[in-house]
């Protein structure tokens, strides 16, 4: 498997050192030289396999030769071992919960699979590895998770002050062990902004052996794919063959996996990104004009996210092609007002309680059904987090019928610790030399 940056596409890399580099000396990302379409026999009879069968088939089409097929398999096979069910709400709906991972969201995909490859290329004696990280919510902890205890590795998560629930925090600074965490006076684009710095600046390189465990890492991308296939599995075992994907967006590394998954072969009619107040991508696809602003705190803080950083991967992945990106994605915003709206409509409706970034993703099937009333195809949200992760957002007899997870329940006992810095790169630098081991 070959890589080029999206902003010099004669440059080639493999996939190992895109893994460690995470990201291109010119700022931009990896992308694979070429996307192969699975085999059509694959896709038609896709619902006799189960997810690892998928994940295996899918991870080396695109790896091909990289990892050894026997090696490979061991590695998905303990990276993806939880399931991801889409679950029946009505004739036409479901829900892609995607939370049964060991940090309670859709990043222990990406994390797991991550830190695993990581671990594989990783070789007895080398450089101890530097891993950032910037979260707005999950991330930090799938991948704290994912990576705690591997051998030779090092993980510094920033996360913004008083933009992550309690239960997020807790994930983030109570690991210890080769995990530490940055509480960052500022946003999530503050905390994104100092690592992609960290990554450009030679000094930090020539110290550090740095590497990203953000989307913007190719390693993260891959294995979101296998849970798009898995769910069209899924349906196509129950007869439905058309489907809408409505995807709860802030970094836009979800939607791009499943944009990557369709152009590997996957049948999808439709992709919808489903955005709060951050609107960046509806904006853009509104007036044709990309402009980022400064985000806003949000019930849905996950998305929280005015520069997505995946949007260039996607735009890359129809080669800039605004009119053709349009016909297979539609966006739509929602604010907290309608999210709440959202989770109510959901409790009362289809009895199921929904976290705030469901929710949304739930509110743009229904705007999407009002605007395409002719269109019958299945639409699957995806869940992309345990409701138990917000416990403030919801009126009080929804949050009674929320089951705390024992790993959320045993999390309380253990003790905190989190860094503070301004957001301020060169603080940030002089912290990251001050533990050069």
């Amino acid at each position: 498997m070959k890589l080029y940056s999206t902003n010099n596409k004669n440059l080639r890399v493999s996939f190992k050192e895109a893994v460690f580099n995470s990201m291109p000396l010119d700022k931009g990302l990896y992308m694979p030289v070429e996307i192969p379409e699975l085999d059509a026999d694959f896709i038609q009879n896709i619902e006799q396999y189960a997810l690892p069968e998928i994940a295996y088939k899918v991870a080396s089409t695109l790896l091909k030769d990289e990892i050894p097929a026997a090696d490979l398999k061991a590695l998905i096979d303990d990276a993806i071992n939880f399931d991801a069910p889409a679950v029946k709400l009505d004739d036409k709906t479901f829900v892609l919960e995607l939370f049964h991972g060991p940090s309670l969201a859709f990043k222990d995909f990406g994390a797991r699979f991550m830190s695993r490859v990581m671990a594989y290329f990783l070789k007895d004696g080398e450089q101890l590895l530097d891993v950032l990280v910037a979260t707005s919510g999950d991330t930090g902890g799938a991948v704290a998770l994912g990576f705690l205890g591997v051998p030779n590795t090092r993980v510094t998560i920033l996360y913004p002050e008083g933009k992550v629930s309690p239960i997020q925090e807790l994930q983030l600074t109570t690991n210890g062990c080769n995990i530490r965490a940055i509480e960052v006076k500022g946003t999530f684009d503050d905390c994104q902004a100092l690592v992609k710095q960290a990554f450009a600046d030679e000094e930090l390189n020539a110290k550090f052996r740095l590497t990203s465990a953000n989307s913007i890492n190719i390693s993260r991308l891959i294995p979101q794919t296998f849970y798009y296939f898995n769910t069209y599995a899924q349906l196509k075992k129950q007869g439905l063959n058309e489907v809408i994907f409505s995807v709860p967006s802030g970094n836009f590394g979800n939607i791009g996996a499943g944009l990557l998954a369709y152009k590997l072969g996957l049948p999808v009619k439709q992709f919808i990104a489903a955005t709060n107040i951050n609107d960046t991508v509806p904006r853009f696809l509104e007036s044709g004009i990309y402009q980022t602003r400064p985000s806003s705190q949000t019930y849905s803080n996950a998305m929280d996210v005015g520069a997505p950083s995946n949007w260039i991967r996607i735009m890359d992945l129809f080669d800039q092609d605004v009119e053709k990106l349009k016909e297979v994605v539609t966006s739509y915003r929602f604010n907290d007002e309608e999210t709440l709206e959202g989770i109510k409509d959901l409790d009362e409706k289809l009895n199921y309680v929904a976290c705030p970034h469901t929710a949304i993703a739930y509110l743009a099937v229904e705007k999407y059904r009002e605007e395409n009333p002719t269109d019958e195809s299945t639409a699957v949200f995806l869940s992309t987090a345990h409701a138990c992760k917000f416990p403030d957002i919801f009126p009080a007899d929804i949050a009674a019928k929320i089951d705390i997870p024992a790993q959320v329940t045993a999390l309380e006992s253990l003790p905190k610790h989190a860094d503070k810095l301004e957001a301020n790169f060169d603080e940030f630098k002089s912290y990251l030399l001050s533990k050069v081991d």
